[in-house]
């Protein structure tokens, strides 16, 4: 659907002019969009994934370690596709308003894609060099948009997500590197344009949302703090979008109707898209090859 069609229809979450701040940017942040509850039923999922993986010695389907974790101290990066592993998290992603907040951007008819749970440990919880992410699962058009929520407060000393604005009205980047390794990083020479006063931080208190491009240029520095900084990620799309690509972070619920009904055309965006590698044998992540180069502009 495109943008001139989704504007026909009222928002349900989102205000107006919250609705236009994301066309603009590329973004929207908006505290206070979840619910004490949703938060209280979030964070006890979150305990008993963290709780899990004290059996964990080594990265799996369902859990991506941090330096240093063990039985006795704990330490995430990531759970993988959380809404497989509790209920919780694929109630919320099915049955709480941020699947309206999509409908606001995307148009009425909203498709489920993937989920992810980032940690950003405290006391040096890696960061996320500039990238966008389209490139890793390309679509037939660029209505994917993906839902953060903190489930605890975050503030600049964190890590938060950092965005550039209106970048996703530019160039999608090469996200292998000079070796042809898929690295999901923007090369620092073809940043030589941003300045500091284009790039926006998701801050905010427990229970902030926002949405994000998937076109639009963002990344994270390292967590400097005592304190952890859980973002539950939700990926969707409209209804009208169809992967290219296998599925890096397959689920239950890959493709599910959470909003509307199915679509009976497929909507194709003639801008080309970069092709990722072939994730049917199974996904490897970005994190050891970002972490060999330490000199990436954050």
């Amino acid at each position: 659907m495109l943008t001139d069609e989704v504007l026909r229809h009222p928002t349900k979450v989102l205000t107006e002019a919250q609705r236009q701040a994301y066309f603009e940017d590329g973004f929207v942040l908006v505290e206070g969009a979840v619910s004490s509850d949703w938060l209280e039923r979030l964070r006890d999922a979150s305990d008993a994934m963290i709780a899990r993986s004290r059996a964990v010695t080594e990265n799996d389907d369902t859990f991506i370690l941090e330096e240093g974790h063990s039985a006795e101290t704990p330490r995430l990066k990531r759970v993988t596709s959380p809404v497989s592993h509790h209920e919780t998290f694929w109630a919320f992603a099915s049955e709480s308003p941020i699947a309206d907040a999509v409908a606001d951007v995307v148009g009425p008819n909203v498709k489920f894609y993937h989920s992810k749970l980032n940690y950003k440990w405290a006391g040096g919880g890696q960061r996320f060099a500039w990238h966008q992410d389209i490139q890793a699962w390309p679509h037939t058009n660029y209505s994917p948009v993906t839902v953060g929520v903190y489930l605890e407060d975050c503030d600049m000393e964190q890590g938060p997500l950092r965005t550039v604005r209106g970048s996703h009205k530019g160039e999608l980047y090469d996200l292998y590197d000079e070796n042809g390794a898929w690295v999901v990083k923007i090369a620092d020479h073809d940043l030589n344009w941003l300045q500091d006063d284009m790039i926006a931080h998701m801050t905010g208190p427990a229970g902030t949302m926002f949405l994000l491009n998937c076109r639009t240029i963002h990344g994270s520095t390292t967590n400097k703090s005592t304190r952890g900084r859980p973002l539950l990620l939700n990926v969707f799309s409209a209804a009208d979008a169809f992967p290219y690509m296998a599925q890096p972070l397959p689920s239950p619920y890959d493709g599910a109707i959470v909003r509307g009904e199915p679509a009976r055309w497929a909507h194709h965006d003639p801008r080309p898209c970069q092709i990722p590698p072939d994730w049917s044998n199974g996904y490897v992540g970005p994190w050891a090859h970002q972490n060999k180069d330490q000199t990436t502009r954050m």
